[in-house]
């Protein structure tokens, strides 16, 4: 196994000199030990360029199998040291932007207060995208409103976040504690792009309420959406914690919508193919069982 680790590390560009300072072994045993492998797989799998070692077209298509077969394998060895000891390790969870203002940070400060030694590699996942990175196993868990459409990845409902009015500082509604959709019916609106989930949510309620949004600016996020409205240029609708009427969060108000069906809801995805480590399965409970706590 060591024959294949400095194969790797030679092909991702390291010398040989360093691979052997590395693992503290000669420089001879690292070079013989890429010999023998080259003889075991019965094709040249480096090639000397200069002062370095260069990937031979054999050894790039092997090189693919080998980092596979290495990840499997800290994988395993992870794993086995969780079971010895299940609250340490490193959970790797992503979430829409939207939900690391509150939503996340607070489930992650539970969770650490019972848990202090587990570790976090946290991403920002693409709110508009329909898949979810849980099914390729670069992430364990997954915070988001888009119900994956890939049966490979199960999602749990978690709450329902309330969608809000944002209006900018001096509007007519602005000191309303709630607000009906139509009462903005004749108002210029910031929306999201048609690949947001949010925004077909958003023209449902509309049309329910008996309009359709006339839409001056479409952007890609929803800060963007709160800072176009701050700036006076149309209204929005926002999902946000359960504020109370008319509570400001930046130069714009956010105001309840009173509309039946005014909020999004929000769950968590995992995998149903890939078993999660133990850390990452305590996080899991950990958050599936926070409402009933």
């Amino acid at each position: 196994m060591d024959a294949l680790r400095w194969f790797q590390q030679v092909a991702d560009g390291a010398t040989v000199t360093e691979v052997a300072e590395l693992h503290l072994v000669s420089q001879p045993a690292v070079s013989r030990a890429l010999t023998r492998l080259e003889a075991q797989v019965g094709a040249a799998l480096l090639h000397k360029s200069g002062r370095v070692l260069r990937l031979t077209h054999a050894g790039s298509v092997f090189k693919r199998h080998v980092d596979e077969l290495l990840h499997r394998l800290d994988d395993g060895l992870a794993a086995v040291n969780e079971l010895l000891d299940p609250e340490t390790g490193t959970v790797a969870v992503a979430f829409q932007l939207s939900l690391g203002t509150w939503l996340v940070p607070a489930m992650i400060a539970d969770f650490k207060q019972r848990f202090p030694r587990v570790d976090f590699r946290l991403e920002h996942s693409d709110d508009a995208l329909g898949s979810s990175w849980v099914a390729g196993g670069r992430i364990d868990l997954e915070f988001t409103s888009r119900r994956p459409r890939n049966p490979e990845v199960h999602w749990e409902p978690l709450l329902l976040e309330p969608l809000f009015l944002a209006v900018p500082d001096g509007h007519r509604l602005a000191t309303r504690e709630q607000v009906a959709l139509s009462e903005v019916a004749g108002d210029d609106f910031v929306m999201l792009r048609r690949t947001w989930d949010l925004r077909s949510r958003v023209e449902e309620l509309c049309a329910v309420a008996g309009f359709e949004p006339r839409v001056l600016f479409e952007v890609d996020d929803l800060p963007a959406v709160q800072g176009f409205v701050a700036n006076g240029l149309g209204v929005g609708i926002v999902p946000a914690p359960d504020l109370p009427g008319g509570a400001r969060t930046g130069a714009e108000r956010l105001v309840r919508l009173s509309d039946p069906g005014a909020h999004r809801e929000v769950g968590l995805a995992w995998s149903r193919e890939r078993r999660l480590l133990p850390s990452a399965e305590l996080f899991r409970n950990h958050v599936l069982d926070r409402p009933r706590r």
